[in-house]
């Protein structure tokens, strides 16, 4: 046995490891880009083989492939599918345009592996039967693949997103339950202001992941609308005129998921704006909890010089230096990868109008961060919600202090004395570190029955006017 074996393309001869299921034109790709060390993801991986797989049994069907040919395609395919062979998708993201080095790996590996199922070994000389562009790649273009297969891979990888998200929303929805009790100080600008309660305040961050999941879900179904047939530019050229409405009923098959023919392959090729419409949509999400985590750090800061309305569970020791210290990891992670997250949206962008006429071909790196983007929300929200969220406990006590110390509570009494004497209460009170209702009881503006009820503080979370009416 050698390390290598000898493979060929136009270009020439190309020397393989000898065990690699790729073939000359990925191994040219590694030599030529070694820019990250990273790899395909798995989603783009599956979405790949996917189509290979669909494409065999379509040409079968139409007679355009022998049966022995076409099943050991879908075979070898299907073995890809079950991520057998993941280790021999090795290409850097950072590549070519279009993503040809991708789609010929892809090509390549099925090829030598159908025809090992065939009876020609990796490093037989003899001439074998599959050929990675004719017969694996037939009616196929990079051009119509990619752009499918990043439909398909986000897809993929939806149904877990979404229930990662909506797992995260309930937990905090139990939250808000269990806490609906609590009336705190809310705030405003970072600054005092009139009461809520910790269930509203945390229930509110439930509804915004709820809403979020709402919008990924819409943006997901222009992700369906598939291009596959359209081959180079979108004409379709070397694909049977049945070919486009067999494939996406076959994907829809293979696949399980609910997916339709492009109305205009040639739209189809050109844009990426679904790709950019769906990364949108997480972009949003990841704002969203950049915000919660970091109300969660401020709530739960100190906890004795800080705010102290929240306690995060003690996961890890905090400080090398400082015995005792506990950090909000969980959060502090949460928001690294929402900006990472942020920045893949970003570079999504400007891929998919950096495009020129029938091609964008900035696509390897759409795929690659929109996979990334779907991996790390996954993985970030799950750690977060499992090793945070749920172990995340409310300190009563200390948010009833904060909440006795508000001079904003005066706004309840705005409708009984008027701006004017309630800013006048309010300033005495937070001079003199007096309380709202001895002032305005001392002053003569209320009894001192009125001002307690009026300043109940849970009433007040539930809104409306208050029902005394006169005053000073």
């Amino acid at each position: 046995m050698t390390e290598y074996r000898v493979e060929r393309d136009s270009l020439g001869e190309v020397r393989v490891p000898a065990n690699a299921y790729y073939a000359a034109q990925t191994q040219r790709a590694v030599e030529n880009f070694p820019v990250s060390g990273m790899k395909p993801y798995p989603a783009f991986i599956w979405s790949m083989a996917i189509i290979k797989r669909a494409a065999a049994e379509v040409h079968l069907d139409l007679g355009l492939l022998p049966n022995d040919m076409a099943n050991a395609i879908m075979q070898a395919s299907d073995e890809v599918l079950a991520g057998k062979l993941n280790d021999h998708f090795v290409v850097d993201p950072f590549q070519a345009g279009a993503g040809t080095s991708h789609n010929m790996n892809v090509n390549e590996v099925i090829a030598n592996r159908a025809n090992e199922i065939l009876g020609y070994p990796l490093n037989s000389t003899e001439k074998k039967p599959i050929n990675p562009n004719d017969h694996v790649n037939m009616a196929q273009s990079t051009n119509d693949t990619i752009p499918t297969a990043i439909r398909l891979g986000a897809l993929w990888r939806l149904d877990e997103l979404i229930a990662t998200l909506q797992h995260c929303a309930d937990e905090f929805r139990k939250k808000a339950h269990e806490w609906d009790a609590i009336t705190k100080s809310g705030r405003t600008h970072l600054q005092d202001a009139v009461p809520v309660r910790l269930g509203q305040e945390v229930g509110a961050w439930a509804k915004a992941i709820e809403r979020n999941i709402e919008k990924i879900n819409q943006a997901a179904e222009g992700l369906r609308r598939l291009g596959i047939g359209g081959t180079a530019t979108g004409s379709g050229l070397n694909a049977h005129p049945e070919y486009h409405s067999r494939m996406v009923q076959k994907l829809s098959q293979l696949s399980g998921l609910k997916l339709y023919e492009s109305d205009d392959l040639f739209e189809s090729m050109q844009s990426m704006s679904d790709a950019v419409f769906f990364s949108g949509a997480i972009r949003a999400t990841a704002q969203d909890f950049t915000r919660i985590a970091n109300d969660i750090r401020l709530l739960s800061s100190g906890p004795t010089t800080g705010l102290d309305e929240l306690r995060c569970p003690p996961v890890q020791p905090g400080s090398s230096i400082m015995p005792g210290k506990v950090n909000p990891v969980l959060a502090e992670m949460l928001n690294q990868t929402m900006f990472h997250i942020m920045g893949n949206d970003h570079a999504i962008t400007l891929c998919a109008q950096a495009g020129q006429l029938e091609l964008n071909v900035m696509m390897p790196m759409i795929s690659h961060n929109l996979n990334e983007s779907i991996h790390v929300m996954i993985g970030s929200v799950g750690a977060f919600t499992d090793k945070l969220v749920v172990g995340l406990t409310a300190n009563k006590d200390q948010a009833e202090r904060w909440l006795l110390k508000n001079p904003i509570l005066v706004t309840a009494l705005n409708p009984i004395i008027g701006y004017l004497k309630g800013a006048e209460v309010a300033k005495k009170a937070l001079g003199e570190g007096r309380s709202i209702l001895e002032v305005v009881v001392e002053l003569g503006y209320m009894s001192e029955d009125e001002a307690r009820k009026a300043l109940d503080a849970r009433a007040m979370t539930e809104g409306g006017i208050s029902e005394i009416k006169g005053g000073g």
